[in-house]
């Protein structure tokens, strides 16, 4: 790995002042009451489109899009940050998803539908995999979709297609396309997306002959973003563990003084501590500059780390909360739940530790 990416000085200054008000606006905004969460589990759209609106009138949806190109012109940094909050609130709004909509449409130049989507007027969601755990491109352009986060929700559908050592870009609206939403653990849903009969040379309509370089920073970026939201939602589930063996009694003692409890939790501490140093240091990577194979690396390092610890702790946590973790009314057991869910989006931990591998020794020097 280059020096650049493995020596990357931590945010501080001006740019941790503008982190942290990115973190204090989000648990303004989300809250930390799990009642609304619950209530939305299982039902279509799963979210909330007025809170959408609201993020995009917050700047989030645009956080890392040009100012010129009309979003707020921020970085990695702070989009970590808001993805961590997402994760730690459990919002079931598909921001990271509408955030790499955003970097595509900023790509193609297609001013109108990306400001709408900057102002959370439109719900744009990405239609890129035909299987599971990858990061390739489908193959064909007429072929089913799927695992598309909230796409029943979705206004429209951006449909990147191959097209020799090119990759086009076109936009369908929800009438264009038939979504089929299959539940998933956390109680939101992914959506397989089939075009309905098209004349021309693909669906929709053309926005853009070539986004190849855009759609793989896109993919890496909201990579990165679901790495963030899991270690969110980690760091919550073990606070929230934490206070429950410093409260909780038996045998006449606190559980928290048993050596066997002290060593689990000692574990998923580490875990989180991790996962935290690997997305920091992917996030300020990118905001340096490092591209290329560099930055796929130090992104899937971040990614392997997080799928793998976030599952890690969740169970850890559920079990040191004993029989109480694994009813459905207790909130460990919701960021479990999410976590089964993220770990394996945008490529689990396996698919990500064998780019990682492929990549890094290309990038020593």
């Amino acid at each position: 790995m280059s020096a650049s990416a493995a020596g990357v000085a931590p945010f501080a200054g001006d740019r941790a002042e503008s982190i942290e008000m990115i973190r204090d606006s989000a648990r303004g905004l989300l809250g930390a009451e799990m009642a609304r969460v619950r209530r939305l589990r299982f039902t279509e759209p799963g979210f909330d489109p007025a809170l959408l609106r609201q993020m995009g009138e917050a700047g989030w949806i645009g956080l890392a899009v040009s100012e010129d190109a009309g979003g707020t012109g921020l970085g990695m940094g702070e989009m970590v940050a808001l993805a961590e909050e997402i994760g730690r609130s459990l919002a079931p709004e598909p921001l990271i998803g509408c955030a790499l909509s955003a970097d595509l449409l900023a790509a193609a130049g297609a001013t109108e539908l990306l400001g709408q989507l900057l102002a959370g007027e439109a719900v744009v969601l990405t239609a890129w995999q035909d299987r599971a755990n990858t990061l390739a491109l489908a193959e064909t352009p007429d072929g089913a979709r799927g695992f598309v986060p909230m796409a029943a929700g979705a206004t429209h559908i951006l449909w990147p297609v191959a097209d020799g050592a090119r990759v086009m870009l076109h936009v369908l609206t929800r009438d264009q396309v038939e979504i089929t939403a299959e539940s998933t653990q956390d109680g939101g849903h992914l959506g397989t997306i089939v075009p309905k009969p098209w004349t021309g040379h693909g669906p929709g309509t053309h926005i853009a002959d070539d986004v190849k370089a855009a759609l793989a920073e896109a993919l890496d970026r909201a990579a990165l973003a679901t790495a963030a939201s899991l270690l969110g939602g980690m760091e919550a589930s073990f606070a929230m563990t934490l206070d429950y063996l410093r409260t909780r009694q038996q045998f006449g003692r606190i559980i928290g003084t048993f050596q066997s409890l002290q060593h689990k939790a000692a574990d998923a501490k580490m875990q989180v501590a991790l996962t935290r140093a690997a997305v920091e240091q992917a996030a300020a990577a990118l905001d340096d500059g490092v591209s290329g194979d560099a930055a796929k690396a130090i992104v899937s390092r971040a990614k392997a780390r997080a799928s793998e610890a976030s599952m890690l702790v969740a169970q850890a946590c559920v079990q040191l909360h004993g029989g109480i973790g694994y009813t459905d009314d207790y909130d460990a057991g919701l960021y479990m739940r999410r976590a089964m869910v993220q770990a394996p989006a945008l490529g689990g931990a396996a698919l990500h530790r064998k780019r990682f591998m492929a990549l890094a020794p290309e990038t020593e020097e």
